[in-house]
Parts: C-alpha cells; sequence; structure tokens
C-alpha cells in the first residue's frame, strides 16, 4: 500500500538581533550616509561568505533579569509594546543581544558609567576596560551582564531604534527571526575586524551596495538587500533617525511581504544615480 509522505514541519526560527551601524559620509561624498558592513566567514553553516550586518541569536542570558537590570535608555514594558506578541522571553532581550553581537564583532561597546554619562573611549581607562569586557565575552568567562557590571557599566540602549523584522524561509533547515536596530557611530568608537565569525569589515555608502549587490559582487540575503536600499533614500542621517522614532518597522518580512512608507519602489531596478 502506498502512503503518502507528509510534509516535514518547517523549523521554528530563532531569536536573533543585529545592528546596522550608521555615520554621515565625508562632505562632498556621493552619498549622505555611510553603512557599516560585514562579511560572515565562508565555513558558517548559515549564510557563509554572505555580506550582512553584525548581530547573531539571542542568548538565553539576554533576557535573564541580571542583564535587563544593567540597561538604561529604554524601560521592559516599552519594549513589550515595540514587539507586541513576541514569544520565549522578555522583548528587551533583543536589544541586549543588539549591544552584545556589535561589541563581539565590531569592538564598540553602547554603555554608560556608573554616572549615567555615556562612556568615551578616548579615555584610556575606558579602552582598556571595553577591551577586557570583550576578550572576557568571546572566552564565555561569564555573562554578559556579569562582564558589563564587573567594568561598572550599564547598557545605553537609547542608541538603538528599530528598523526591520525578517523571519528566514519555512524552507531553511535554519531559521531566525530577526530584528535589525539603527545605531549611529559613536564618535569616539570606530569598528573593528574580528576574525572569529567575519572575514571582512567595511563602510559602505548604502546606494553603492546596493548597486553591488545587483551586479552580483556582494552576495546578501533580503535583510542587508532591503536594508541598503532603504537607507539609501534618506538624506541625512537626522533624517533616518526622526524617522524612527516611533519605534516601529518600517518593512518586514521575507521578500513577498515588504511594508514600507512610500508606495510603488522597485526593489530590483537600481534607481540610484551612478
Amino acid at each position: 500500500m502506498v502512503t503518502e509522505m507528509s510534509a516535514p514541519s518547517p523549523v521554528e526560527p530563532k531569536a536573533a538581533a543585529s545592528v546596522v551601524l550608521v555615520r554621515p559620509a565625508a562632505p562632498g561624498a556621493s552619498e549622505p550616509l555611510e553603512v557599516y558592513m560585514i562579511r560572515r566567514n565562508k565555513g558558517m553553516k548559515f549564510l557563509g561568505g554572505f555580506y550582512a550586518f553584525p548581530g547573531g541569536k539571542v542568548d538565553p542570558e539576554d533576557g535573564a533579569p541580571e542583564a535587563l537590570a544593567r540597561c538604561r535608555g529604554l524601560a521592559p514594558a516599552a519594549a513589550e509594546r515595540i514587539f507586541p506578541g513576541d514569544a520565549g522571553g522578555p522583548a528587551l532581550a533583543f536589544w541586549v543581544t543588539a549591544v552584545r553581537e556589535l561589541l563581539e564583532e565590531s569592538g564598540i561597546l553602547l554603555a554608560c558609567d556608573a554616572s549615567g554619562r555615556l562612556v568615551r573611549a578616548d579615555d584610556p581607562g575606558v579602552i582598556a576596560a571595553i577591551e577586557r569586557c570583550r576578550k572576557a565575552l568571546m572566552a564565555a568567562e561569564a555573562p554578559f551582564a556579569a562582564l558589563v557590571a564587573r567594568e561598572g557599566f550599564t547598557l545605553d540602549l537609547s542608541r538603538l531604534r528599530y528598523l526591520s523584522h525578517f523571519i528566514t524561509p519555512r524552507s531553511s533547515p535554519i531559521r531566525f527571526t530577526a530584528r535589525f536596530f539603527l545605531c549611529p557611530a559613536p564618535p569616539d568608537q570606530a569598528p573593528r575586524l574580528f576574525t572569529e565569525e567575519t572575514s571582512e569589515g567595511f563602510w559602505i555608502h548604502p546606494g553603492e551596495g546596493y548597486r553591488r549587490f545587483l551586479a552580483g559582487e556582494l552576495a546578501m540575503a533580503e535583510p542587508a538587500e532591503y536594508g541598503l536600499a532603504y537607507l539609501a533614500q534618506f538624506s541625512s542621517l537626522d533624517d533616518l533617525w526622526a524617522a524612527h522614532a516611533d519605534g516601529r518597522h518600517k518593512f518586514h518580512g521575507i521578500i513577498d511581504r515588504i511594508d514600507v512608507f512610500w508606495d510603488g519602489f522597485d526593489w530590483k531596478t537600481n534607481r540610484f544615480p551612478a
């Protein structure tokens, strides 16, 4: 007797967070903004060799009470309102993951000191503290919140604003429900390349990055592709930052579910000036 094989159930997506680090371009540049991108090591199981934004999966410790207590700039209740109905843990954990992953993959730490002032990485003592924190984090010496507390820091979530939400297609054997956050680059900190997970790190104009994607020069998944096209529409960092003051994402989905504040934009047509 022949029986029909049932289709395998989709893999449950894991929570993840990424950071879209942006800065104003130099005066006279062809575009007003630059965005920081990395290239994932080719040997990685998920999107190996692809160009992306710094990020990774949400660890259980990112949503622990100790981690949430080390946060400032966004209350847990406000985070829950931004991500209504998000299962699996406190919404604020996505912000903690974003800060942690940015430190892991670029060496930038969004933090305040014990008095509540933004840390200044032009201070040699702060530089040393950030280096100690990242080194211990990569060595898995303790949870991120404990390492931050050891240096007397709190996580400054006010420097992140929600950008987009993407869920990996159901057919993928590895799936994520990923939240993307905008972050203006701190003027006193510069991203650095660390090769545990990445082989390249560089600043690029969003429009230029999108054109290179269309030309087949930069392999990207939809979140990076759409993110670059989206950023290229803005005339300044101030305009981009202000557009996200409402806490709502401006586009989301996979490839067939896009919600943006303009209509009729063709994502596959190069509309940017040469």
